[in-house]
């Protein structure tokens, strides 16, 4: 006998988990926005290329939040006839492309690093203003701020495309923080240390694009869940007082979320109504106990 049932829960998940990225997104774009203004302004005032590069770095930003808007959108909408299973990979496709994003900022920094250290003229940069270190400082703060307030959310909703843009508000900070280390220097006699910096920040950033990279694939490719989480699922389906023991126990990961295939053991003289009430139970334990486990099927056999 085979029981199978959709969560009832989805709909209001993806509904409540579409408002928090929406919140999220809209106040780090407003951010990022006054952010970038800002630190354009710093840089042109006070002569300093690096702010100036930082600016539109903040202003990408911008770019890659409207990319989460849109994954999560898409990943939210609710399970039709063409695609019965949902739309939650969608999500780790923005996540990939914020990676890639993040990826070739990160080449763009170390290469122009390196042209700078093995080809720079720095004799003849202007030694940037004091404007520029207090702009490089407020970003610094501003943006490590965007990314522990995203990462916050990211990890309540489950949101690979979310801790994605976290992340490049992190990388952001990095660059800023380059900036202010190259503007230091420059004031100090010393303009090498901003590309040596730079090249410093170049390997966090490419690392934290690598890693988003990852998850985003294995989310994107079917795996069943770690031991501990199967262990989990089984002891909970055990449980049930009238689940004489299990066969089979499969799980896979779709995009951010989980399903559940079980073949249980029942008593084999039990009607096909009461053994149908016993998958249901079995079913509505694993939901209530697992909120990321989406599709559940439970067979029911004959115990031996």
């Amino acid at each position: 006998m085979l029981f199978y049932k959709n969560s009832l829960h989805c709909i209001k998940i993806y509904s409540t988990n579409q408002k928090v990225a929406n919140k999220v997104a809209v106040i780090t774009i407003i951010g990022n926005v006054l952010l970038s203004v800002i630190k354009l302004l710093a840089g042109i005032i006070a002569h300093s290329g690096a702010m100036i590069s930082d600016a539109v770095h903040s202003a990408s930003d911008v770019f890659s939040t409207f990319v989460v808007i849109i994954g999560i959108r898409m990943s939210s909408k609710e399970p039709d006839k063409e695609h019965p299973y949902g739309h939650e990979r969608l999500e780790c496709v923005a996540a990939i492309l914020l990676a890639m994003v993040l990826f070739i900022t990160g080449l763009g920094i170390g290469a122009e690093a390196l042209k700078n250290i093995l080809h720079g003229n720095y004799d003849a940069l202007q030694t940037p203003g004091i404007l520029a270190l207090i702009a490089a400082i407020v970003s610094i703060v501003s943006k490590e701020g965007m990314y522990w307030y995203t990462r916050y959310y990211a990890k309540k909703i489950d949101s690979s495309a979310l801790m994605a843009d976290a992340w490049h508000h992190r990388s952001d900070a990095f660059s800023s923080i380059g900036a202010l280390i190259g503007i230091g220097g420059a004031r100090l006699g010393y303009p090498v240390m901003d590309s040596v910096a730079s090249l410093v920040i170049f390997v966090f950033i490419i690392k934290a694009a690598l890693d988003i990279f990852k998850d985003a694939m294995d989310k994107m490719v079917d795996h069943s869940c770690d031991e501990e989480t199967e262990k989990q699922i089984y002891d909970c389906a055990m449980e049930n007082e009238n689940v004489v023991g299990i066969d089979l126990l499969q799980t896979r990961i779709f995009g951010n979320k989980i399903y559940v295939d079980i073949e249980i053991q029942a008593d084999g003289t039990i009607t096909l109504q009461e053994a149908h009430d016993i998958a249901e139970e079995v079913h509505d334990s694993i939901e209530h106990n697992f909120p990321k486990v989406k599709h559940i099927m439970v067979h029911v056999n004959p115990a031996k």
